[in-house]
C-alpha cells in the first residue's frame, strides 16, 4: 500500500482516484495523470441549500428555499459526520473495533490516544481514502457507501492534511497551491495568481510563490499544504462550508514552528480570523495528535482511542482532571497504567 503523504482534493463523486505521493512529483503532466474524476472539488465536500446553524459561526451563501437536512431528528442537523460502530482490520491486525462519535457544525475537535489506536486509520474513512469493514460513516446523514467514488454522495467538502506536506518538488509554490485550479476551473491564470497569493497570505506566507518546495522550511511547507487545501474556485456560486482533518500536523515540528501551526489552524476555523485578519471559512476541524501543545492550543473537544475503541470524550479543559486511568497515564506519561507499549 503506497504511503498517503500531504494534503489534497477528494472528489466525493469521481468513479476512480488515485491517491498522492511525494514520489509521484516528477513532472507535470505524471501529476495530471493521477487525475481522473471529471470535476474535482477543491479540497474538500456541503449541500448548497443548506443553512449553518444560527450563533457565532461563519456565514456563507445558501439558498435556503429548499433546506434538506437528509434527517429525521431535527436536533441532529447539526452533524455534519457521525461514525457508527466502525471497525477496520489490516489483514490479523485489528485496528478499529468499533468506533462511535460525531462531528457537528462548528467544532474543533481533537482524536488523541495512544500509537497504534487507529486514529490515523478513523480520518482516512471519513475522508474516503479506506472503507470500513463493518459499521457505517454518514455525510450530512447520508451514508457512505464504499470508497470515495460515491456516485450521488454530496453534502460536505472535506479536505485532508496528512502529516508531511508532500508537495510537489518539480513545481513551484504558486503551482502547488494552485494546482487544481489550474487544471480544473476556468478562472483565468491572472485571477488565480491572485487568490493564490491572497491564500498563502492568509496562511502567512508572503512573496513564497515562485519558491521551490526544496527552498522551504518543514513549518512553511505544512502552511503550503495549508493554503493548498484551503484554497477553492471564486467563481462558483456558493461557497460551501467544509472540514478540515489534520494528521499529525505537529509532528516532526520545534515547539515555536508548531504554535504558528496550531493559531494558524485555529484562524482558518470559521470563529477565527487568519492573517489576514479575515473571518475563517473552515466549519469544523478534526486533528490526529499526541502533542499536548496541540491538544492546548488546537481543539476544544477530545476523543480519546484505545486499542480501537472510543473510550473517553470530553472538553479539553476536562482532560487534565479526568478520572478515566487511561486518560489520566496519557496526560502524565507515567509508565505505570493500562497502556502498554
Amino acid at each position: 500500500m503506497n504511503s498517503l503523504v500531504g494534503s489534497f482534493v477528494f472528489p466525493l463523486n469521481s468513479r476512480n482516484v488515485s491517491y498522492f505521493s511525494s514520489g509521484y512529483s516528477k513532472s507535470t503532466k505524471k501529476i495530471v495523470t493521477l487525475f481522473n474524476s471529471k470535476k474535482p472539488v477543491c479540497c474538500s465536500v456541503a449541500p448548497h441549500n443548506l443553512k449553518p446553524p444560527a450563533g457565532d459561526f461563519c456565514s456563507s451563501n445558501f439558498n435556503d428555499s429548499s433546506v434538506n437536512f437528509f434527517t429525521e431528528d431535527l436536533e441532529e442537523t447539526d452533524v455534519l459526520i457521525e461514525c457508527k460502530d466502525v471497525y477496520k482490520s489490516f489483514g490479523e491486525k485489528h485496528i478499529l473495533k468499533g468506533v462511535n462519535f460525531k462531528i457537528k457544525y462548528g467544532e474543533a475537535v481533537g482524536i488523541i490516544g495512544p500509537s497504534g489506536t487507529g486514529k490515523s486509520t478513523i480520518l482516512k474513512i471519513i475522508a474516503g481514502l479506506l472503507t470500513p469493514d463493518k459499521g457505517e460513516v454518514y455525510i450530512r446523514g447520508r451514508r457512505r457507501h464504499g470508497l470515495i467514488s460515491d456516485d450521488n454522495m454530496s453534502g460536505l467538502r472535506i479536505g485532508l492534511v496528512f502529516q508531511s506536506a508532500a508537495l510537489f518538488d518539480s513545481l513551484t509554490v504558486r503551482e502547488n497551491v494552485g494546482f487544481l485550479l489550474y487544471e480544473h476551473s476556468r478562472m483565468p491564470e491572472d485571477k488565480i495568481k491572485e487568490l493564490v497569493t491572497e491564500t498563502l497570505a492568509a496562511v502567512g506566507l508572503k512573496e513564497v510563490e515562485d519558491r521551490m518546495p526544496s527552498e522551504l522550511s518543514g513549518g512553511m511547507k505544512k502552511r503550503v499544504a495549508l493554503a493548498r487545501s484551503i484554497i477553492y474556485d471564486t467563481t462558483k456560486d456558493a461557497i460551501e462550508p467544509e472540514v478540515l482533518l489534520y494528521d499529525e500536523p505537529t509532528a516532526g515540528l520545534d515547539p515555536i514552528a508548531s504554535t504558528v501551526v496550531e493559531d494558524l489552524i485555529r484562524s482558518v476555523h470559521c470563529k477565527g480570523e487568519d492573517a489576514l485578519g479575515k473571518p475563517g471559512k473552515i466549519a469544523s476541524y478534526v486533528v490526529v495528535t499526541h502533542q499536548h501543545s496541540t491538544i492546548r492550543r488546537a481543539v476544544d473537544r477530545l476523543v480519546f482511542l484505545h486499542e480501537g475503541k472510543v473510550v473517553w470524550e470530553g472538553m479539553t479543559h476536562e482532560f487534565t482532571s479526568s478520572t478515566n486511568p487511561i486518560v489520566q497515564q496519557f496526560a502524565s506519561g507515567n509508565l505505570d497504567g493500562p497502556i502498554r507499549y
